[in-house]
C-alpha cells in the first residue's frame, strides 16, 4: 500500500470557512479517513488561525493551504499596485498557513486564476518570478514548502503545462518551490497523464486528483491508472488531494471563477467515502 497523505479540499463540505464550518470540514474529513484538508485561503482574513489550529489537533487532522489570486491582485502583471496587493496577499496566507500548521502554500498563486484576454508578457512573467522567490525565501523561515498549480487555458496564460511550470521553477531558483499537478487540468493540456509526471520528478510535490467533470471519480474521461502508474514510477511519496466541485456547495469568492453550474453531486460524505475507496485502490493496484 502506498504511504501517500490522502487528503480532500474544504469544498467538498463547506463553502465558507467560519468556526462552525471549520469543524464541519474538519471532523468529516477525519470521519472518512483522510489524513489531510485542504483550506482554499482566497481571503485570509476568512480564517480564524486559532480555532482552525486547535479543530485539526483535536481531529488528529493535518492541513494544506491553497489560494488563487484573483484580476486586482495579479503579480502575473505589469502593474505595480496589483503586483503589491498580489504579494500582500500571499504573505498574509503564508501567515494563516503556517499559524494552522501547514507547511504547504499552493495553488494558483504566480498569477490571476482568470481567462487571460491576451498572451503574458515578458515583463509580468518577470514580475511573477520576483514575488514568487520573495514568497520561497520567506516561506523558508517556517518550513513551509510553495506549490504551483498549473491549470488549463481559461484559468491562466502562464503556467498550463507541466514543462512550463518546471522551466518557470528553474528561475524562480529556490529549492522549496514545486510543483502541483492536477489530473483535471493536465486532461485539458497534456498529451498524456504519464510523460509530465515522469518530467516533474522529484520536483513534484503535490497532487490534485479530480474527475473530468469535475464529479465523483471514475465516471469521467480521466485514464487514473496511468497516472497513478506515473506516480508510482518516479516514487512520489507527497499529498494526494481529491478536489471536486458541485453548485450543492457553493463558495461566493471560488465558484464562480471555477464555473462551477452544474450540481454534480449532493451527498459529500458519499462523494468523499468513494474518492477515498478509488484513490486508495489506485494506488495499491500500481
Amino acid at each position: 500500500m502506498a504511504s501517500n497523505s490522502l487528503g480532500i479540499h474544504a469544498l467538498v463540505w463547506v463553502g465558507g470557512w467560519s468556526p462552525e464550518e471549520a469543524e464541519v470540514a474538519i471532523s468529516s474529513s477525519a470521519r472518512v479517513g483522510y489524513d489531510l484538508i485542504e483550506i482554499p485561503a482566497l481571503d485570509p482574513s476568512r480564517i480564524d488561525v486559532a480555532s482552525t489550529r486547535e479543530m485539526l489537533e483535536r481531529h488528529g487532522l493535518r492541513a494544506s493551504v491553497t489560494v488563487g489570486l484573483a484580476a486586482d491582485t495579479d503579480i502575473n502583471s505589469d502593474d505595480v499596485a496589483c503586483i503589491d496587493r498580489g504579494r500582500d496577499l500571499l504573505m498574509r496566507a503564508l501567515e494563516v498557513s503556517s499559524g494552522i500548521g501547514s507547511t504547504y502554500l499552493g495553488g494558483v498563486i504566480f498569477g490571476a486564476m482568470m481567462k487571460y484576454s491576451a498572451p503574458t508578457t515578458e515583463r509580468a512573467r518577470a514580475n511573477s518570478i520576483a514575488v514568487m522567490k520573495e514568497l520561497a525565501q520567506e516561506a523558508r523561515g517556517s518550513g513551509t514548502t510553495i506549490g504551483l498549480e498549473f491549470v488549463n487555458r481559461y484559468e491562466s496564460n502562464l503556467l498550463n503545462t507541466a514543462q512550463q511550470t518546471l522551466d518557470y521553477l528553474d528561475l524562480v531558483g529556490e529549492d522549496n518551490v514545486v510543483v502541483h499537478a492536477d489530473v483535471y487540468h493536465m486532461n485539458i493540456e497534456e498529451t498524456d497523464f504519464r510523460t509530465p509526471i515522469l518530467a516533474c520528478g522529484d520536483r513534484l510535490g503535490y497532487v490534485h486528483v479530480g474527475e473530468s467533470h469535475r464529479g465523483y471519480l471514475g465516471t469521467g474521461t480521466i485514464n487514473f491508472p496511468e497516472f497513478f502508474g506515473a506516480l508510482k514510477e518516479v516514487g512520489y511519496a507527497g499529498p494526494i488531494t481529491f478536489e471536486s466541485f458541485s453548485s450543492a456547495v457553493v463558495d461566493p469568492l471560488l465558484s464562480n471563477t471555477l464555473a462551477i453550474w452544474r450540481n454534480l453531486w449532493s451527498d459529500s460524505d458519499d462523494l468523499a467515502a468513494k474518492a477515498h475507496a478509488f484513490i486508495s485502490a489506485g494506488l495499491a493496484d500500481n
